[in-house]
């Protein structure tokens, strides 16, 4: 189990209660770094970024290298072309196989890139890449955080109408006792005692189903947290309504493009890409290293003498068979598409945030309404109890207000669900998801 969970957990634990869940508990949780699958991926990839980064950067700082050769060899001078031959009166013979002998050779060797400009775009790229995926952290840490923030709605929506639910069984309850003493006392009838238990049966038969859809959006809750199924807790917060702050959808939009984090991603993935490309270009400029070695080298320990090599390599591009065209081309072409795809996110980004703005008035209304609904539910339901305990109207009054009470909880809930849910998406869509949770 996470740390942060114990530390936050710990009271519970000691009195061996469920564990008191905060929704700001629940997304600090899951942004734990071992908390959420994609908060931990997420993690991976910026060090992967890093990564790749000190490995452009490699190619322009030094590369120094040891080496130490021991060889034993024979040779066949005639292999390289040597034929020495003597007059026969001489006496001397000159061998062409020579034999087993000896070398050693211990240097330490160094290059150094003195300019190559498609090296140092390419190190600018990655630097660029960096932040790219710093950026792709940081929205997969709102998206987590949206997630959760929705899955702990609907958690409480569900508690809530758990509690709906219980109300219901209850009031049955109220009612089928009323109307069985009401038979006991010969005012009432058979039919009016079944009708209540029928509808008692009814209300528990929806509170079972609506226990089970609590147990079902807690499991997707811990889920998401990244967290032990197994974990036990009590939710700390209400369905509630919370009124929002008016914007416009340019306002909100202008929020959105300075503050959410995939904007900034793809904004620096394709400035990575414009340097690539501008890397890809520079291919064809010359490029100038220096390289030295110094060692010693002989046919033996004793007799080995210091060595040594430096230089200047100048290296101009000629002719490559087209590959540095075709890489340009390839560069150009993921140039254009990275930039199709920020236009697209530009426009993705203005819709989320017009559709999160109507959604969030339809369920200010929805909420309204709904509110409206049930206080003129409840006031019908105690009128029409009021009634059959008066002996002035039938059991199906009190039944039939019942079932609309019931509705209009229900309506209630929904409603205040779909209001939470559309401001988690506006704060979402303007990049502020997690100043909301704070």
């Amino acid at each position: 189990m996470h740390r942060t969970l114990i530390l936050a957990l710990a009271p519970a634990l000691a009195l061996a209660q469920p564990a008191k869940l905060s929704l700001k508990q629940a997304v600090e949780i899951a942004l734990a770094l071992d908390g959420n699958t994609r908060v931990q991926l997420a993690g991976e990839l910026v060090r992967q970024s890093h990564a790749r980064s000190a490995e452009a950067r490699s190619a322009l700082l030094p590369n120094l290298d040891g080496q130490f050769v021991y060889q034993s060899q024979t040779r066949n001078l005639e292999a390289f072309g040597l034929q020495i031959t003597l007059p026969p009166a001489l006496g001397i013979l000159i061998p062409t196989f020579v034999g087993p002998f000896t070398t050693i050779d211990a240097r330490l060797s160094a290059t150094q890139t003195v300019f190559d400009f498609s090296s140092i775009r390419r190190y600018q790229a990655s630097r660029v890449g960096i932040r790219a995926a710093e950026s792709d952290s940081a929205s997969a840490r709102d998206q987590i955080s949206a997630q959760v923030a929705t899955l702990y709605m609907a958690a409480l929506a569900a508690q809530a109408h758990v509690d709906a639910a219980q109300a219901d069984v209850d009031l049955s309850q109220a009612l089928a006792r009323l109307a069985d003493n009401r038979k006991s006392a010969g005012t009432g009838t058979g039919i009016e005692v079944t009708r209540a238990l029928v509808q008692l049966a009814n209300d528990r038969q929806r509170l079972l189903v609506a226990r089970n859809e609590r147990r079902q959006a807690q499991l997707q809750l811990l889920r998401a947290m990244g967290v032990n199924l197994d974990t036990d807790f009590d939710l700390t917060g209400q369905l509630e309504y919370t009124p929002s702050e008016a914007l416009t959808a340019k306002q909100a939009t202008d929020l959105a493009l300075a503050a959410r984090a995939d904007w900034k991603a793809q904004q620096t993935r394709e400035q990575s890409l414009r340097l690539s490309y501008s890397a890809t270009k520079f291919e064809r400029l010359p490029s100038l290293a220096s390289f030295a070695d110094y060692g010693s080298s002989g046919l033996g320990f004793n007799n080995s003498v210091p060595t040594r090599t430096y230089g200047i390599a100048l290296r101009v591009p000629i002719f490559d068979g087209g590959r540095r065209d075709a890489e340009r081309s390839d560069s150009a072409s993921q140039l254009r598409q990275e930039s199709i795809r920020t236009a697209d996110l530009r426009a993705q980004i203005e819709l989320e945030i017009r559709l999160a703005l109507d959604s969030l008035k339809s369920s200010e209304d929805q909420v309204q309404v709904a509110r409206e609904g049930l206080e003129q539910a409840e006031r019908e339901t105690a009128q029409a109890q009021r009634r059959y305990e008066a002996g002035v109207a039938s059991s199906l009054e009190p039944t039939d207000a019942q079932t609309r009470l019931a509705r209009a909880r229900d309506n209630r809930i929904a409603a205040l669900l779909g209001y939470n849910v559309a401001r988690i998406n506006l704060a979402q869509a303007m990049g502020a998801i997690r100043q909301i949770l704070q």
